[in-house]
């Protein structure tokens, strides 16, 4: 993927030339003295007692590109770095572990993330700075790089006992944060869970353009398979779910998000319409809205979901095929880098390539009958209308408008062929085909298409032959060389994959393959106390984590829970006992989590949903023993937490939050249905103030309040003072604050109140916490 000089002089190259990752080779000749991530890079920086400059991303993400030629490519910022760090390349999605441990770290000290991700960590790999990007020189309110680096290098050499001690400090909350995560419960959570995650989710659809937020739009397939599984569940929560999920496909699919003309999904939306794509194409994407499409023509037979499957699986066998059968990771966002030059059109070349009668005929169709609306110069293709709707405007059938439509639609793409292509990173990911292949064979299963279930067969003899190595899976592959112990991602996806097949074919080496992987999944990764964690046990990796929530991609814990529970009904008899009974550990685990935040688990619901309608309750707890013993170790617990909210904290920036706010709570009697008044008072420190319960920025978190063994009614939040920080207008709370309401304790168990805040003063705002408040 990378480029000499463009007056065709070789430029010198470092230690990146021998990497297989396309994103490291398109660093390969900056004067950075690069390492990739490994023990040359982490020993040198321990003989030598440098710190790291850890920096990640990946090879279709534009900022990262922005960043490689403004200050890695600039001679002057090279020799800085290359004085003060060892500097690390990593790609992110080679090193997926990594990046999770060390986007935490980003989060929490700027109270955001992104990529590239710029961390600079002690010898000992532990993180002191970190930040997205940054700029050769100060702007856009960020720090330029140049100075930044001699900053640091600075205060590594002058006050290296104050870096240390900021290390220290943001490693503990990391920890902290990771191990709060992982404290398992007693069962599987209620099935109530299931409908809380979709009530949450609801209040988030937009009502005019589908979806769910605002600007940016991302498809995000967790929500997508919460709406499938009420959907297709035919109860009370069907119609509401059915026509959300509807809308959101219709929308996404007349969408520039959709390639009109070459099939396919871009990343996101920049816009609430769906009409401005973030223009990279993921093959995660692809292989997870290829089997919704499916699936949704499946439930309604509605044929534009029949058209958008039929032109994804086109696009992926057209332009991420690779010899062999693999599907490569992704296509480049910038061509030359221009964002979107491969995709958009100005009015006169698309009047060029149609003609004055085609261009008229066709442009109310794929909208650019008006106005240019991208950089006020071109246009992104897309459908304003449905083709039905078209279609009967101009009395004719959707079918016959289609075949007059399809030809204008091949001179496009034709034209298209012909300009500078962008980069496509030819990298194969064990979790990303699972997703493909998962998705290739609903589609072939429902729409009856034994080709597209071929191609998933092909693609999953690729993976499992040159990604399982040794008795193990691998995770990256690229040139012949597989890379990287499969990690949880990697297993359940392509578990979930193979399972799929084995449905949509009848073969059993399919099952069989399945079983195999997910047996490795457990001698690898599984964690006593019930669920998975993210990766093995190494010596390069900082921490160790288990990951409940949703991202781009559904929790891979839920994950594998849909797939013991799918391999229980393959199976029957002893072999099902025990897929179920990890099902089980697995949705206990996780239980503490989905229940307080059940809009972060939304693959979780859809999983405890499935639980509960499969599965028999087993009399054995999530970590071994009986029931009783859980239970009489979560009620120490919380009884430990009723009388001493700050118990869990740690000597930290989360104990800091925890600090800058006392709370204080005053129940009164219960009346005869159990209920009573409450007021709980809050003083927040001098200089500090707390989010409001309603914040409109993505970054801050708003205080809320929950409650554990017991019922909240009636909560009444007390309305926030603006504060003038800047440039914006926040609301916040400052000094004493009160909140009242109603609580009903549960039967059994201590309660307490959750209550959850981010503490700020005008320079940083600290971690988010959840303080527990003994009643």
């Amino acid at each position: 993927m990378s480029q000499d000089s463009q007056d065709g002089a070789q430029r010198p190259e470092n230690r990146l030339a021998d990497e297989s990752s396309p994103y490291l080779q398109l660093h390969r000749h900056n004067p950075v003295d690069w390492y990739p991530w490994g023990p040359e890079a982490l020993e040198t920086a321990r003989r030598e007692n440098k710190p790291i400059f850890h920096s990640v991303g990946y090879s279709t993400c534009s900022w990262c590109h922005v960043m490689e030629r403004e200050s890695f490519s600039d001679p002057a910022i090279a020799e800085a770095m290359n004085r003060g760090f060892v500097n690390v390349k990593v790609d992110r999605e080679e090193r997926p572990d990594l990046d999770e441990i060390y986007m935490t770290a980003t989060q929490i000290l700027t109270g955001h993330g992104g990529w590239p991700n710029s961390v600079f960590l002690t010898p000992d790999l532990k993180p002191f700075y970190a930040g997205t990007y940054f700029p050769p020189e100060d702007r856009y309110g960020r720090p330029g790089f140049a100075s930044l680096v001699r900053d640091l290098e600075e205060a590594w050499e002058k006050r290296r006992t104050e870096v240390e001690g900021q290390a220290e400090e943001l490693t503990g909350a990391m920890r902290r944060y990771v191990e709060e995560r992982a404290q398992p419960g007693t069962a599987p959570p209620p099935a109530d869970v299931f409908e809380r995650a979709l009530t949450g989710l609801g209040k988030r659809f937009d009502t005019e353009w589908a979806g769910f937020g605002g600007a940016p739009k991302f498809p995000t397939p967790s929500n997508l398979w919460l709406l499938l599984a009420a959907a297709e569940g035919g109860d009370r929560l069907a119609p509401a779910a059915a026509d959300m999920l509807h809308a959101s496909l219709d929308q996404m699919a007349r969408g520039g998000i959709f390639d009109q003309l070459g099939g396919g999904f871009h990343r996101y939306a920049t816009d609430r319409a769906w009409r401005v794509p973030h223009f990279e194409k993921m093959l995660y994407d692809n292989g997870l809205l290829l089997e919704v499409y499916a699936r949704e023509h499946g439930r309604t037979k509605d044929p534009e979901m029949a058209r958008v499957v039929r032109e994804t699986v086109a696009f992926l066998e057209r332009e991420m095929s690779l010899d062999g059968g693999g599907f490569a990771s992704a296509i480049d966002a910038e061509t030359e880098g221009r964002e979107g030059a491969y995709y958009v059109w100005r009015r006169q070349e698309l009047m060029d390539v149609l003609g004055a009668e085609d261009f008229e005929f066709a442009a109310p169709l794929l909208g650019f009958a008006g106005v240019p609306f991208f950089e006020d110069e071109f246009f992104v293709l897309h459908l304003p209308e449905r083709l039905d709707v078209q279609a009967k405007r101009r009395r004719t059938s959707r079918e016959d408008l289609l075949a007059e439509l399809d030809p204008l639609r091949e001179k496009l793409l034709d034209a298209r062929y012909q300009r500078p292509r962008p980069l496509t990173d030819d990298k194969v990911l064990a979790d990303w085909n699972g997703m493909a292949i998962r998705g290739l064979a609903v589609a072939g299963r429902l729409l009856g298409e034994a080709g597209y279930v071929g191609r998933a067969a092909a693609a999953a003899d690729f993976v499992l032959e040159n990604l399982r190595r040794d008795g193990r899976l691998h995770h990256a592959w690229r040139g012949g060389e597989a890379k990287v112990p499969g990690m949880l991602s990697d297993y359940v996806y392509l578990v979930r994959g193979l399972l799929g097949l084995h449905r949509a074919s009848g073969e059993a080496r399919w099952l069989d393959a399945a079983a195999e992987l997910a047996e490795e999944q457990e001698e690898h990764l599984a964690d006593g106390r019930g669920g998975y964690f993210v990766a093995e046990e190494r010596d390069d990796l900082l921490l160790r984590s288990k990951e409940v929530f949703d991202g781009a991609v559904p929790g891979a814990n839920a994950v594998a829970v849909l797939n013991a529970l799918e391999l229980a009904a393959a199976t029957g008899g002893e072999a099902a006992q025990t897929w179920r009974h990890r099902a089980r550990a697995a949705l206990a685990a996780a239980a503490p989590l989905v229940e307080q935040f059940p809009d972060g688990g939304r693959a979780m619901a859809v999983a405890v949903r499935r639980w509960h309608e499969t599965a028999v309750e087993e009399p054995v707890g999530a970590a071994g023993g009986s029931v009783a013993d859980h239970q009489e170790e979560a009620r120490r617990a919380a009884a430990a937490a009723a009388a001493d909210p700050d118990y869990d904290s740690i000597p930290n920036l989360t104990a800091a939050a925890v600090q800058a706010v006392a709370a204080e709570v005053v129940v009164e009697e219960a009346g005869e249905d159990g209920w009573s008044a409450f007021r709980l008072r809050l003083e927040v420190a001098e200089g500090m103030h707390l989010n409001a319960a309603e914040v409109d920025h993505p970054a801050l978190v708003p205080t809320t309040l929950g409650m554990s063994k017991g019922e909240l009614r009636r909560v009444e939040m007390p309305q926030g003072e603006a504060l003038e920080q800047g440039g914006e207008t926040l609301d916040v709370y400052r000094g004493e604050v009160e909140i009242s309401g109603e609580v009903r304790p549960a039967a059994k168990g201590v309660p307490y109140l959750l209550l959850t805040y981010q503490a700020c003063d005008d320079r940083r705002c600290l971690p988010q916490v959840t303080r527990r408040v003994g009643l």
